[in-house]
């Protein structure tokens, strides 16, 4: 840490104060006055018993010394002393991510093998999932579960251990049996309304084909284009089998809005696709520049208080004692 004065200007006034002092003429008073050739006589004839003029005591070096030693304190507080350290960088998040992932009764299909043991598709992406999120260290996330309706089970934040626990929280058929991906965009963008961080990216991770109830996916997807969201899609499962992706529909949502379609059938493919994810948006930073500072300018302030204490007590020990000596 280095020495820097705030306001190094101030102390201008060492000199300019003194210089006024000792330029400009104290202001004296005049009073009217009557000029008598003989004051004794003027005594007896008055009847008043005079006494000693008043005399006003001049301030010795020491006084002097002190009241220097006062303003300079003040003035050096004024000065504003701090210590300021290196510049440190502070790291921000740059981007916001939203995970929006399909609840609907078709992800409770047990046809996944992950580490040589069979789950459904909702337990291996919940798996897989929670391996992906602890790598997005500088991301805000947030999560979003649909099927009939979209939810949010997690709002977008910087504590990811939360996202994961209410991912892992969740279960299959908390929103309904059907598959409303429309409605799962909107809401999606609904939740990045408040979110005022530059990057905004939607993961649409779904196993089925719209329901065709709600608000139509091409619809939503060019409101997000408008909006500067970017969706990556992500199909699970077997695009040719009974519970069959629409892949063409993934595709446009996500080309139209600058990302990309991610198919996966099995738990090789999924982290391919997580790992080309990671590439296609990797982990970004803002940083802001901070220098901390140590504020020093209460210790002059203070040495000036104590010292004027000092002086009043020192002038009325002074008075004293003179009023003794001359009574």
């Amino acid at each position: 840490m280095h020495f820097e004065w705030t306001y190094p200007w101030v102390f201008t006034f060492v000199i300019i104060v003194p210089l006024v002092y000792w330029i400009l003429p104290p202001m004296r008073k005049k009073t009217a006055a009557l000029v008598f050739p003989s004051f004794s006589r003027a005594v007896q004839v008055s009847g008043i018993n005079p006494r000693k003029k008043s005399k006003v005591s001049k301030k010795s070096v020491f006084q002097w010394f002190i009241l220097f030693l006062i303003y300079i304190g003040i003035l050096v507080g004024a000065a504003g002393p701090k210590l300021v350290g290196q510049p440190e960088k502070k790291i921000k998040t740059a981007r916001s991510f939203l995970i929006t992932a399909d609840m609907s009764f078709s992800m409770d299909n047990k046809d996944w093998v992950v580490e040589k043991q069979r789950l459904t598709r909702w337990h291996a992406v919940q798996k897989l999932m929670t391996e992906f999120i602890k790598g997005r260290k500088s991301d805000r996330m947030g999560l979003v579960l649909f099927a009939t309706h979209p939810y949010l089970q997690a709002p977008l934040t910087e504590d990811l251990h939360s996202v994961m626990f209410m991912l892992n929280d969740a279960e299959v058929g908390m929103a309904g049996q059907m598959t409303g991906i429309g409605d799962a965009i909107g809401y999606s963008m609904k939740v990045f309304e408040q979110d005022t961080t530059k990057e905004k990216v939607i993961l649409l991770l779904t196993d089925g084909v719209d329901s065709g109830r709600g608000t139509n996916p091409l619809d939503a997807a060019a409101v997000a284009k408008n909006d500067s969201i970017k969706i990556y899609t992500l199909g699970i499962g077997d695009p040719t089998g009974r519970d069959k992706i629409d892949e063409k529909t993934m595709t446009y949502i996500a080309e139209s809005t600058g990302g990309q379609y991610f198919r996966a059938m099995d738990e090789k493919e999924l982290k391919k696709a997580y790992k080309a994810l990671d590439d296609l948006e990797p982990i970004k930073y803002e940083t802001s520049t901070l220098k901390p500072e140590v504020l020093l300018y209460f210790y002059p302030i203070a040495v000036s208080i104590v010292l004027s204490f000092l002086l009043i007590f020192y002038l009325n020990v002074v008075s004293l004692l003179k009023s003794k000596t001359n009574g």
